[in-house]
């Protein structure tokens, strides 16, 4: 065997070359679950991590979870202007207390990482629906997303939400929060929802069971690799 015969072969082992050149490098993904106690009840080593783990064997996977229970959206967008229920945890905090904390949180769990992708995934609304403050749920939904992409220098970032479930059907403001998760997701060419309608047990409960709990985190992580398997669309367009 010649030199550059031998030299070829090192190459191509250390790049697995092929016809279409060198394999990608490693790759960070970052995955954010974050809402209130629906979100909060979801235990991502038991669902969500394994699963992406699964589809991204070869790449490293963060997965950061914040979630607080009985937090209105007001707590999670740092724009907030709108009325907010006086009753509600945390109303006389400025607006986007726990947005604060959770990029924190984010910013310690990648510290020295840039993610090559995100997923931003969202269970939150129950609150706002029974405090009768969905007309101003829309906006806020919206801008907590663009507040993710633009802090964390990520316009492509994709975003899951996960629809109230069947808890209170029929209500105004319940359905109302439902149709808005629904068209913000479908509206957003990096973004996606998740149905509950089935998680929350025969009494239709306000949480999940512990059975569903652990479907929920499965269905954010397949919707999540669903989005990545987008990974060439352009950022977002909302």
């Amino acid at each position: 065997m010649s030199h550059r015969q031998l030299f070829t072969l090192i190459a191509c082992g250390f790049f697995l070359c092929n016809g279409a050149g060198a394999v990608d490098a490693k790759k960070v993904r970052l995955f954010i679950l974050s809402g209130q106690s629906n979100m909060e009840g979801v235990n991502p080593d038991n669902s969500f991590t394994p699963a992406v783990v699964k589809a991204f064997p070869h790449d490293e996977v963060i997965v950061v979870k914040f979630a607080v229970g009985g937090t209105p959206i007001r707590r999670w967008w740092k724009n907030w202007t709108g009325p907010h229920d006086a009753s509600a945890s945390g109303a006389d905090l400025p607006p986007g207390d726990l947005y604060v904390e959770l990029m924190e949180r984010v910013k310690k769990a990648t510290e020295g990482k840039k993610p090559d992708s995100v997923v931003f995934s969202w269970m939150q609304g129950e609150r706002d629906a029974k405090s009768g403050l969905s007309e101003s749920y829309q906006q806020a939904l919206k801008g907590l997303i663009a507040s993710v992409r633009e802090d964390l220098k990520q316009p492509a970032t994709a975003m899951v939400i996960g629809r109230l479930s069947d808890h209170q059907n029929g209500q105004k403001h319940w359905d109302a929060v439902r149709d808005i998760q629904v068209k913000v997701a479908t509206g957003d060419t990096r973004g996606a929802w998740v149905d509950c309608d089935d998680l929350n047990g025969p009494k239709n409960d306000l949480h999940c069971t512990k059975e569903g709990f652990v479907e929920l985190g499965k269905r954010f992580a397949a919707k999540a690799v669903e989005l990545l398997g987008k990974e060439n669309n352009p950022p977002a367009q909302p």
